[in-house]
C-alpha cells in the first residue's frame, strides 16, 4: 500500500443536475457552491452526448472517445479533491445505448446532461491534494 487517510462522513448532498449542462463541470460546480473540497460521488441518469478517456499506460496519454447519441448512465462514481489548489472532480462513467451495448471511461467535458441525479458526500478530517506521479504520469493523491 503506497499511503493512506481516514476521513469522517461529512454532509451528504442528493442533487439534481442542470438538463443541457456539461455533466463533469456540473459536478465540479456544485462542490465548489456547496464548499466539498474533499468527497465521494455517484451519478445516475441519461445524457444527450458524452465524451470520455481511456488512459494509454506504456503511451501516457489519454485517446478520446465521443458519442453523439442519447445513452443511459448506468454507473458514475468519482471523487472530488484538489488539484494545483483548485477544487477537482475525477470521474469514471458507463454508459448504455438502446441496443445495449457499454461504453466506458474517464469522464471528460462535452457530456450533455439530459437528467442526471447525484450523491455527493463530503469526507471530513482529510484534504486529498492530487500531485503528478512520475511513475504512471498521472496526478495522483498525494499521501
Amino acid at each position: 500500500m503506497e499511503g493512506f487517510a481516514e476521513a469522517s462522513p461529512g454532509r451528504l448532498f442528493a442533487v439534481r443536475l442542470p438538463y443541457g449542462g456539461d455533466l463533469l463541470e456540473s459536478i465540479r460546480d456544485f462542490a465548489v457552491r456547496v464548499g466539498v473540497e474533499t468527497g465521494v460521488l455517484w451519478v445516475i441518469g441519461a445524457v444527450k452526448k458524452a465524451s470520455v478517456s481511456f488512459y494509454n499506460q506504456e503511451e501516457k496519454t489519454y485517446s478520446k472517445h465521443s458519442f453523439d447519441e442519447p445513452l443511459e448512465i448506468l454507473s458514475c462514481i468519482g471523487n472530488i479533491a484538489k488539484l494545483k489548489g483548485e477544487t477537482f472532480a475525477h470521474a469514471h462513467i458507463v454508459l448504455g445505448d438502446k441496443n445495449g451495448r457499454t461504453y466506458g471511461g474517464h469522464l471528460e467535458k462535452g457530456t450533455t446532461v439530459f437528467s442526471a441525479e447525484m450523491f455527493l458526500l463530503e469526507l471530513k478530517g482529510v484534504t486529498l491534494n492530487r500531485e503528478y506521479d512520475e511513475t504512471t504520469g498521472l496526478n495522483l493523491f498525494k499521501l
